[in-house]
C-alpha cells in the first residue's frame, strides 16, 4: 500500500484529504505542523506529499526546498496545495513536483497522486 504524507493547517483538509485518499487504497498520515515534517518523514516513509503552502508561521514552499536539497527526502514526490491559485507561476522550477489548487476537484487529486507516483 502507497504512503502519503498530508500536511495542510487546516484540520478540515486534512481530515477531508484522508478520508478521500484512504478509499482510493492509500495509506494515510496527517500533520498540521510543518516543523515536524522532516520527524514524521524519518518515521512514516512517505511515498509522495502533498503540502500546503500556507502551514501559518512556515512556508511550505521553504519545507520544499529543504526536502529537495536532502538527499534522504529528495526522491519523493511533493504537491504542493494553495488556495491561492496565482502562486503556482512562481514557484521555482524544479524546486516541487507538482501544484494542486484548491478548492480541488477529486479527480484531479487522484490523477495528480496517482501522476507522481507512477512517475517517481
Amino acid at each position: 500500500m502507497r504512503r502519503i504524507l498530508v500536511v495542510d493547517d487546516n484540520q478540515d483538509i486534512l481530515e477531508i484529504l484522508k478520508l478521500i485518499l484512504e478509499g482510493y487504497d492509500y495509506q494515510v498520515i496527517t500533520l498540521a505542523d510543518g516543523n515536524l515534517l522532516f520527524d514524521v518523514i524519518k518515521v512514516f516513509k512517505p511515498d509522495l506529499i502533498l503540502l500546503d503552502i500556507m502551514l501559518g508561521n512556515i512556508d511550505g514552499r521553504d519545507l520544499c526546498k529543504i526536502a529537495r536539497a536532502n538527499k534522504e527526502t529528495q526522491h519523493i514526490p511533493i504537491i504542493l496545495v494553495s488556495a491561492s491559485h496565482n502562486l503556482s507561476g512562481l514557484l521555482m522550477p524544479g524546486s516541487h513536483t507538482d501544484f494542486l489548487a484548491k478548492p480541488f476537484d477529486i479527480t484531479e487529486l487522484i490523477d495528480k497522486v496517482e501522476n507522481n507516483l507512477s512517475a517517481a
